[in-house]
Parts: structure tokens; C-alpha cells; sequence
């Protein structure tokens, strides 16, 4: 795939920076929306399709782009279909650093380096372009506005914001109540979108992240301490 086009993980990581403090909101649940948002990123280029709530590789060619060809390569290693929420829920160290690097590579973030409290390094990141932030923006701002149906990206990257908690970021106060609600109604317009958002809320809420239990056939299928001990999250 070429790079004249944005991704997904790139347009969610902007959106989510701040241009006033440099730093991006909903650090925590960021990571999970990238992580969902390259499972979008590849089912869009044909590489992967949802089965169920599961996620097949159905084309193991790699993209081009590297990081979203080192997630494909864990996908294809796995050998049969993965939960979204599994893969989504799984670590995903450096993730969002890993897209800021890249940003700043493609000078379309540069870093400030600072420090906080006077002692301890940090570093902020600034949008070089902000003409290619507000573009992302309009485009959320067209779907919410008008009520037509958002191409495909435009629906994910939608789902993905409501997701991860960018609505209160992007539509503040009780003036954006409504916008909020109508990001979150876009999640329907796309089907990936959708399943890995909803993948992504999961995860945060700590559903559907332990290993379901077979059903029990009568007294000898429960075996002493069954039922303790459960492996949270995480776990694949």
C-alpha cells in the first residue's frame, strides 16, 4: 500500500493530540484503539476478515507498511482465527510511542522535549501540518453534521474515537452532547469498525476477556475447585 494515504492508527494517534499541551488524551485506552485500529487498517487493504468475533488472515502478503506488516506476521502466526478482543487486550508495549516515532519521521509531528517538575525528561509532540488535522476533523464533523453515510474510513475512524473516549476530547461540555452521540451512532456504518470498537469498549470494561468455561453434563463435570483461580485478561 502506498503511503499518499493516511492510516488509521496515524489519523486516530492525531486526532488524539492535543495541540495545546502536546500530549495525547486517553493515554491508556489510545493503546488499545491503535491496536484495533490496525486490525481495521489491514481488513481495509484485504488482508484480514471478521469471522464471527474473530479475525481470520485471509491474504498474507505484507502492506508495505511495516509496523501494520508486524501485526499481520503475529496474525498469520497464530494459524487459525484470534477474538478481536483477545488480540486487542493482549500487550501491546510502545504502540503509541512506536506511532509517534513514525509521525515524526514523516514530519507530520515534530518533538519538544521538556522537562516535568523541573527534573524528570518528557517529551511533547506537536502537529507540524495542522491544515492535516483539521482535514480528519472535518471529515467526522461532514458525517456528524449532515447524517449521510461516512465512507468506510471515516465510519471506523469514528467508532474507533468513540471508543477509546476521544468524544468528550473532540466535543467537550454539555454544547457537544450531541455531536457524542452522533460519533457513537456512526459505528454502525462500517462492520470491521464496529466489531473492533465494540473489541476495544470490552477490553476497558473487562468483558469477554476470560476463557469460557465448558458447560456442565451432570456433578462429574465439575472438578473440585473448578471455578477458582480464573486467569484475567490478556491471556489469548
Amino acid at each position: 500500500m502506498g503511503r499518499s494515504r493516511r492510516t488509521i492508527p496515524e489519523e486516530l494517534l492525531l486526532l488524539a493530540l492535543d495541540p495545546a499541551t502536546g500530549t495525547t488524551a486517553q493515554p491508556q485506552s489510545l493503546d488499545l484503539g491503535l491496536a484495533g485500529a490496525q486490525l481495521v487498517e489491514l481488513a481495509l487493504a484485504g488482508r484480514i476478515a471478521p469471522d464471527g468475533d474473530r479475525i481470520a488472515v485471509v491474504h498474507p502478503r505484507p502492506t508495505g507498511d511495516p509496523t501494520l506488516d508486524t501485526a499481520l506476521e503475529l496474525l498469520r502466526r497464530r494459524g487459525s482465527p484470534v477474538r478481536a478482543v483477545h488480540w486487542i487486550g493482549g500487550p501491546r508495549l510502545g504502540l503509541r510511542q512506536t506511532y509517534l516515532a513514525h509521525l515524526e519521521r514523516c514530519d507530520m509531528v515534530h518533538a519538544v522535549p521538556g522537562q516535568m517538575c523541573g527534573v524528570l525528561p518528557t517529551t511533547r509532540y506537536q502537529a507540524t501540518d495542522s491544515e492535516v488535522s483539521r482535514e480528519i476533523r472535518a471529515r467526522l464533523d461532514n458525517a456528524i453534521r449532515t447524517g449521510v453515510p461516512p465512507d468506510p474510513r471515516t465510519a471506523a475512524l469514528a467508532a474507533l474515537a468513540h471508543a477509546v473516549g476521544l468524544g468528550k476530547h473532540l466535543y467537550p461540555g454539555n454544547e457537544g452532547r450531541s455531536s457524542r452521540s452522533r460519533l457513537r451512532d456512526l459505528i454502525r456504518y462500517d462492520p470491521m469498525g464496529g466489531l473492533v470498537a465494540h473489541a476495544v469498549m470490552d477490553v476497558q470494561n473487562g468483558v469477554a476477556v476470560q476463557p469460557r468455561r465448558p458447560a456442565a453434563q451432570g456433578p462429574a463435570a465439575a472438578p473440585r475447585g473448578a471455578g477458582r483461580g480464573m486467569v484475567r485478561a490478556g491471556a489469548r
